[in-house]
């Protein structure tokens, strides 16, 4: 129980770090309501169970040395260049629902679906923490059942936080109250990813120096 609390706490802090995942799913609540934010956060879960089947799979291809890795970091910068910019562009043009209707479904859930997907299997930060901490209960679990339980464990987690996110951003009372607020919401977002990508590629260019 005591390595499970560990884990656990370890897992939901790195949760609880604003990151791109965070800005897709807050910008789609506040534009469509909570169930607007569905197929991000689907798409959110599904790319970080990946990374966790990968990591607690004794996959070593995502060790941070690896060539594999240096390409998701790559491709990282670049997504969050092109999802910045596209908060920057878009900022203001959109309304925002405030009814208690939002739309479902659709080509709007599928394009959430694949934004929180790319959002997160993009992210090196995900890749690197799921790694880190699979080595972790490797060494503390030789148990295939218990790799199991945490592997589980973690989806779950990743799932209920991300909905959490959207439900209490997403509540009709709360959008009316933060519709004025959509495009600086947006405009902050984008230049928060934009300087995320910003600070992987300068760190990137120290660790090749």
């Amino acid at each position: 129980m005591q390595d499970f609390l560990f884990i656990a706490v370890a897992h939901f802090l790195a949760l609880l770090s604003p990151g791109p995942d965070f800005f897709l799913i807050a910008r789609s609540a506040l534009a469509h309501g909570w169930r607007g934010a569905v197929g991000a956060c689907l798409g959110i879960t599904l790319a970080n169970g990946v990374f966790i089947v990968a990591a607690f799979g004794g996959v070593a291809v995502l060790h941070p040395d690896s060539m594999l890795f240096l390409a998701v970091q790559l491709a990282g910068c670049a997504y969050l260049l092109y999802l910045g910019w596209l908060f920057l562009r878009h900022a203001g043009s959109g309304r925002l629902d405030t009814g208690s209707t939002p739309t479902r479904g659709g080509t709007g859930w599928r394009t959430g679906l694949g934004m929180g997907f790319l959002s997160a299997i993009f992210n090196p930060k995900n890749a690197l923490f799921y790694a880190s901490l699979a080595s972790v209960v490797a060494s503390r679990h030789s148990s295939s059942g218990w790799v199991l339980f945490y592997a589980v464990w973690m989806v779950c987690a990743v799932l209920a936080w991300d909905m959490a996110v959207a439900l209490a951003i997403g509540n009709a009372a709360l959008r009316q109250r933060f519709a004025r607020a959509l495009p600086t919401l947006e405009r902050l977002s984008g230049v928060m990813l934009i300087l995320m990508a910003a600070a992987l590629l300068v760190n990137l260019a120290r660790s090749a120096a």
